[in-house]
Formats: structure tokens, sequence, C-alpha cells
């Protein structure tokens, strides 16, 4: 790629301008991390050459792309230092966000647009004959987690960054990330996701920072010269953590806070005694076993060995991080008896549970503290965030398992147990099957598990849910022992989303309309948007908003048409559900939808049925048999109604592959309908649904997880409601739920699932979507065939409602109005004051001063 505008451009930076002035500071046309347009095309022609090895001659789009990625990395890494060093200078508590996922999304795009030069940066390079918007496709996504978890946990980075809290991000630097997704005669087929294949402009490697981690092994007992019971942990072999770091920018401050994962490396590469004897594979044995636990992202624990992969990817990580922890607050403090008071750890599920026996044996057997204190301090340090009501979720590990791999763990949880049942007997005498719930060991005999979630309920100050009705039901049901035993732990945090991300950067030709209404307060107050409603009744903006969304809906097309070689109509109605396959989720209620207006233009071709595109996106567990036989049966769905010249175009039906953070900006911005029907009850919360209302798109969803509270917030009249509520699935689970009724009093229903019995989907196969079948007709876990009718009735409505043009656009624009709740800044500072007690400190960005040229060791280790 051969650009000589860039060439011409670098040949007038002449050598003065990198001079230092008498003056001792840099100017800022002169600072190599300025903002101005000269700063930055010198900074891209120099990251080109210096950082590529490339000039214009030889560059491709890639080249670019890293010299982009490089120079906005460089600005952020100044920004980084002066945060950390205000934030040891104010004497700030840190938050520490614990969580084995992280669903970034690309960084560049992002980070341009929270240093605010995004505009800047694409003039520069057009200039130059370059696309920015091209060049940011060359950036691989890191597919560090699989859901709905990860793009949480990113979201509260970037608040936390935006909102100057001092915090870390905590995980693992997975080689392979979740799976790459390829669709093959219809089925998921899964390749790995080899996302640092060409490296990571981003991250900075911290090898000094490296940590020791321990696995197998036994425990010896002793009592040392102060007549102290002691025990030291023989491990079988160690790991060593190498820490990485990203730095994570707010919008519109100058601090930067930093994602830090953890690579796993052998404590011994090489053992030549085994290479000299001729065991080359015992030579790297070491290594390949240490280097797995970070190789790929949760492996499927179906298997034994699975399941201790899992365990040690979380333990790994947990004690780096833990560690890493002790060692900043040793720096400054001299002394673990304040950790508590500076320290906010944050369990992101019940994944880094296993977090609070490290503490305690960190503090009891590393650093010599008693017991009564480091559980003061363990106790004081961690809050537990709870993200599921599924019981199959709430991880359990088996106690054979967890005592060959961390014993002196399972002494800690022991102990921790005895002393917590001790407590739980004096205040519920006698009540045994009280005690049995609250145990955190589950069971007798060989077939006894530890329970993290019990274990993460008695180790944290404070336990919350995702949702209203998320946390009522963990109090109701879940966790209930555990709410009448402290009900002052209990505290509700709604999930929210980074209006940057996912409408700013997301959806900028929304985010301008808004900004040229009601200013750009909104992109930190979300709720600025009320201002939108001024305008819902007004014809022209009326018209502007639907001709963004029919621009939007043209790229999604356009995108659809390249990648699946569908071709849909742009008027008609995007009907997008978008999330991992599960059977709770209920992509499966959706289809039968699709089925069923399929089956109806069949009967009468004149029926007057409303266009739709249905869109579908999510990835399938590896392992989980029915989510890909779903996957497979929406494709066979699509393979049939979209090449059906009878349908006349009326019904298209898409799966995007691969679908990720970056797809799912496109989809957000383009849909018009957010299908959010999970089974009542079984969502935590979703932030899905935040994120198709914030863009404009109007809800059909049952009472659910956040749904719930999206009601609430648009009004019942802009939210299709459907289904039964989470009493009404109770109750008819305790009286014996029988799909069979549903079924035979339901004609369409059953010409729905004949048609699918019968092969017409399957070329004639009867028998590909049996256990589907099987399991809606004499099973129905999710109850899907209960919600059949309810949803159809309401998709009904839908259609009638589409085709009022300017009352749905009204209903559109208050749906993004009244999206302020929902906000990641919100949820994270609602976070800092009831469970964290942190406050912010913000960050004064400074030049550099003739201090910083002198070349000296610190001993500050940050």
């Amino acid at each position: 790629m051969h650009n000589k505008s860039f060439d011409r451009d670098y040949r007038q930076f002449a050598p003065q301008d990198t001079q230092v002035p008498d003056s001792g500071l840099v100017r800022v046309e002169d600072d190599r991390t300025g903002m101005s347009e000269q700063s930055l095309k010198r900074a891209i022609v120099d990251n080109l050459h210096y950082g590529q090895g490339k000039d214009n001659y030889f560059a491709t789009p890639y080249d670019y792309y890293m010299a982009i990625a490089r120079s906005m990395r460089d600005r952020l890494i100044k920004r980084r230092i002066q945060t950390a060093r205000t934030h040891i200078q104010e004497d700030s508590k840190v938050v520490y966000y614990l969580s084995a996922e992280f669903l970034m999304g690309r960084y560049t795009g992002n980070s341009l647009i929270n240093l605010g030069i995004y505009e800047r940066v694409r003039k520069v390079l057009r200039e130059s004959g370059l696309e920015l918007d091209d060049l940011l496709e060359k950036e691989h996504e890191p597919g560090l987690g699989n859901g709905g978890l990860g793009r949480l946990a990113a979201c509260y980075l970037d608040s936390l960054a935006t909102l100057e809290i001092p915090a870390v991000g905590y995980g693992i630097r997975y080689e392979f990330g979740i799976f790459e997704q390829e669709i093959r005669n219809g089925w998921q087929a899964e390749r790995p996701d080899k996302w640092l294949s060409f490296g990571n402009a981003w991250e900075v490697s911290l090898p000094e920072y490296r940590t020791e981690v321990k696995f197998g092994g036994h425990t010896e007992s002793y009592t040392d010269t102060k007549g102290r019971y002691q025990t030291n942990w023989i491990p079988e072999h160690t790991v060593f953590g190498i820490p990485y770091d990203t730095p994570i920018p707010g919008y519109g401050v100058n601090t930067v806070n930093i994602l830090r994962l953890w690579k796993a490396e052998s404590s011994n590469e090489f053992d030549l005694d085994a290479f000299n004897a001729g065991d080359y594979l015992g030579a790297v044995a070491n290594k390949m076993f240490s280097e797995n636990i970070s190789k790929v992202l949760y492996p499927n624990d179906d298997t034994v060995q699975g399941k201790e992969l899992r365990l040690e990817q979380q333990y790994f990580f947990v004690s780096c991080s833990l560690q890493d922890i002790i060692r900043r607050h040793i720096y400054h403090y001299n002394s673990l008896d304040n950790l508590h008071e500076k320290s906010a750890i944050q369990l992101n599920d019940t994944h880094p549970s296993i977090g609070i026996a490290e503490l305690m044996r960190l503090l009891i057997d590393v650093h010599q503290m008693d017991w009564e204190q480091a559980w003061h301090i363990t106790q004081n340090c961690f809050a537990y965030t709870n993200h599921t009501l599924l019981p199959e979720a709430l991880e359990r590990w088996s106690v054979n398992l967890f005592g060959r791999l961390l014993p002196r763990h399972l002494e800690i949880i022991y102990e921790i147990n005895f002393r917590f049942l001790s407590e739980v007997r004096k205040r519920y005498p006698g009540d045994n099957e009280r005690i049995a719930r609250l145990s955190l060991i589950e069971g007798e005999g060989a077939d006894k598990k530890v329970r993290m979630a019990n274990l993460a309920c008695v180790g944290s100050r404070k336990i919350n849910g995702v949702a209203a009705l998320h946390t009522k039901l963990l109090q109701q049901d879940v966790l209930r022992d555990f709410y009448e035993l402290a009900p002052e732990k209990f505290i509700n945090k709604t999930n929210g989303v980074t209006p940057r991300r996912w409408l700013l950067l997301g959806n900028p030709r929304l985010s301008n309309l808004i900004t040229e209404k009601i200013g750009e307060a909104w992109i930190t107050n979300l709720d600025e948007l009320r201002k939108l409603e001024q305008f819902a009744d007004d014809p022209q903006f009326r018209q502007t908003w639907r001709e963004i969304k029919q621009a939007n809906k043209q790229d999604l097309a356009a995108y659809i048409e390249r990648k699946n070689h569908i071709q849909v109509d742009t008027n008609s109605l995007f009907d997008v559900q978008v999330k991992r396959l599960h059977e709770y989720k209920r992509q499966l209620l959706n289809v039968l939808h699709i089925i069923t207006l399929y089956n109806r233009i069949k009967r009468n071709p004149n029926e007057d049925i409303l266009p739709r595109t249905f869109i579908f996106g999510g990835k399938a567990a590896p392992g989980y048999f029915i989510a890909k036989l779903i996957i497979k049966l929406i494709n066979s769905v699509a393979a049939v109604v979209n090449d059906d010249p009878s349908l006349e175009g009326r019904l298209k039906v898409a799966f995007l592959s691969n679908y990720n953070v970056s797809m799912s900006q496109q989809i957000y911005a383009a849909a018009e309908l957010s299908e959010q029907i999970s089974t009542a009850g079984k969502e935590a919360s979703g932030t899905g649904n935040m994120k198709f209302a914030l863009n404009g798109a109007l809800t059909i969803g049952t009472l659910d997880g956040a749904n719930v509270e999206i009601r609430e917030e648009v009004g019942a009249e802009n939210f299709f409601l459907c289904g039964l509520t989470t009493p009404e699935v109770y109750e008819l689970k305790a009286k014996g739920y029988n799909p069979q009724e549903y079924y035979q009093s339901n004609s369409e229903l059953q010409e729905v699932i004949r048609l699918i019995a019968c092969g017409h989907f399957s070329d004639g196969d009867s028998q590909l979507f049996r256990p589907l079948l099987d399991s809606l007709l004499y099973n129905d876990k999710y109850m899907l065939f209960a919600d059949y009718q309810s949803y159809i009735d309401t998709q009904d409505r839908v259609s009638q409602a589409y085709r009022q043009e300017d009352n749905w656009t009204r209903m559109s624009i208050l749906n993004t109005a009244r999206m302020g709740k929902f906000s990641s800044d919100r949820a994270i500072s609602e976070y800092c004051k009831e469970i964290w007690h942190v406050e912010p400190v913000p960050v004064e960005f400074k030049e550099y001063s003739p201090e910083d040229m002198n070349l000296k060791v610190s001993k500050v280790h940050w």
C-alpha cells in the first residue's frame, strides 16, 4: 500500500521539531503524544517506521492500523503514568474488579472516542488518502468472554475510568478466546480464535511483576518458635503468572485505569536431563502443562480434565491478582492491617470466589496473621455479584478434585465452614436442614462438593443481584437462607451499559442527531436523554429519526448480503434476537413464530402479513448439543423460507455467524424489534435489552430480568409484553405443568410442530429435530408451549403497531429518551457509594518536566 502523501508529509518534519526548548517543558506541538493534527500525523508515521519497520511504500492496511493503535496507546500510557502517580499521592482506595471474562471489543475506536479525537484522526488520515473506519476493521477483537458477563465487565471498566475511580480489572490473557463460529451446512462449527496471531498493539508486558502460583502436593503442619500453629503447603508444581496491562481511558477525563490480564508460564520450561536422556516430550512437559492454564477460554467441562483445567484457571488468575494487590499495598503502607480500608475487591460471579480462601491463605500462611484478623480483613475486602438464577450455574467442585489440586484451600474452607456453621447453630438450634443448605460443603461420602456461591456469600461484606427482580428472587429462593441469616448484606445493583461504546461509537448517525438537539452532556449523564421527549411529536424530528434508522438498516442489509448472500428488504421490520444460545433464552420460541407466519402465508398466499427480516446471532457452548441443534433448525428454516418464491420476500431469516462486540454495534443500531423472551424468572438481568432500547428498538419481552425495569421506565404502552410472570411460572410448575395440554388445545401450534416433525425443514429427515420436539412435547422445561399463544398474539400487535409509522417512531424516540437509568455510570456510582465506599480522584494532566527527564530507579511498584 504505497501512500505518497504520508511519505511527503513525513519529510517535512524538521529535526528541530523534536528538541526540548530551554524552558525545560515540551511544547504541545513538539510533544510526541500531542493532540494536534501535526503531532498525530507525525506519531502515526513514526510508529509505522519504528514500530512496524515499514515505510509507506511497503505498508499494508494492517501496518497502518498498528501505527494508529500504537499512537493512541502512547497517548494513553502517558496519562496512565500520571493517573497511577496521582492515586499514590492521594492515598486512594482502589477498586479491584475480578472477572473470568472481559469482552472489551475493539480498543482503538473506543480509545479515539474517549480521547475526543476520533474525527481529528479521521481527517488526518483522509488527507493522506486513508479511511479510518476501514483501518479499524483490521483490529482483531479479543474474545475474552462468552457473553453478557464479559460485556458488562467491559462497560464497568469504562465507567470506572470515566467517573475517575481508581480501579484495576483483573482476568486471564487467554491465548485463544471464545471460538470463531462458522456455519457449515447449517451447523455450528468451532475454529480457534487466534486473536494474538499478529500481536496486540495495546498491551504492555510486565514480566518483573510475575507471581508464583502453586498447585497440588500436600500440606505439613507444625508449631513455630513462638508456639503458633502453622501450615506449610508443599506444591507438586508451580506456575508463573505474567501480567499484561491494557490502558482503559475514561471519556473526557485524564484518568486511565488498567486491565491487567495474566498469562501462565512454566517455572521450569526445559528439563535438560530429560532431553539428554531422549525424553523430548518430557523435557517440555512442565511448560506445556503450565501454559495450558491460559491457553483457551473456558474449556468444555463435561470431562474430568475439563473441570480440572477450569478450576486451575480460576485459581490461577485469582491467586495472581491477590498477590499483586498485596504487593502493591505493602509497597505503599508496609503493612496489611489496613488492606480492607484501601482495597475493594469485587467478585464478578462465582468464578473468582476461590479468592476468599486464597486471601485467607496469603494472610495467615504467608504473612503470619492470626485467623480472626485475617477473616475480618477478608470479609471487608470482598463483595460478591451474583449473575444467575440457574442452579447449575452456581459452581460446585468435587471435594476430591479440590483437595488434589488445592489441598491447603480445602483445609481453609473446612475451617471457615466449621466456624460459620457454629454460629448458624447458635442462631437456629436443631435446624439441621437449614444448616445443610448453608454449609459450604454439599453431600456426604465420596460425592461431596464445595459450594462456591456459599463461600462467596460467607466471605463477602455485600451480595448484590443485577436487576430488581433478580435480587428479589435471590432473596426469596436461590440464596434465601443467606438472606434470612444476614439481610443487611443484600443489595440490588441493576446492570447498565456504557453510552460511549453502545451509542456514541456504535451509532454515530443517531449520536450526532441527539447531540445536535440536546447537546453532548448525555454522553456522561444519560438522564439528559429525557430532553428528547420534547421532540417525540415533532414531524421533522421523527422523519430524521426514521431516515437514520433506515440508513443503519441499509448498512446491516449490505453486511447480510455480503456475509450470508441473502437479500433482505430494508422496508421490512428488522426483528432481532442476538445473544448466547441457551434454551432458557428461547430462540426456539422465536423460530416457532417464524414457522407460524410461514404456515399462514402457505394456507392463504393473499393474507396480509407484515414483511419481516428475522436476524439471529449467538454462539452455543461446544458441548451443548440442544443449543447447537437450535442453530441448525434456525438455518434450516432460513433455507426453506428464503428460497420459497410464494412468500414473495415477505419473510427472510438470517443467522449471522461469529457474533461479537463489533458486529453487535452494527446490529443494535439497525434493530427495530428486540426479542427478550426468556422464561420469566430465569434471566438475571440482560444488557442486550438495554443496548437495543438505547438505540431506539422496541422490546417484545417477558417480565424477566431488567425487562421489568425497562418497561417501567419507557412506559407499558411502549413495550410489547408477553408470557407468564414469574409467580405464574412458579405456580404452574407447582401444580404440575403438562405441555401436552397446551399442544392439544392449539391447532396452529400443532401445525408448526408437525411441519418440523415431518422433515419439511430437514430434507425429509423426520429424526433430525426429534430431540428438540421430544423436549418440548414431553418436558418443555422452559415453558415455550405455555407462552406460545401469548407470544404469537403479541407479535400480531407488533405488526399492527409497525404499520402506524408515525406512532412507531414516537415509541422508538421515547425508548431512547427514557434509558437514562440503564447507564453503567449510574450503576458504578451506586457500587461506589453503597458497596465499595470509594471517591473519585481527578487526575491533572501535566506536560513533561525536567524531573521527568531524569533517569533513576523508582521505589514505587505500581
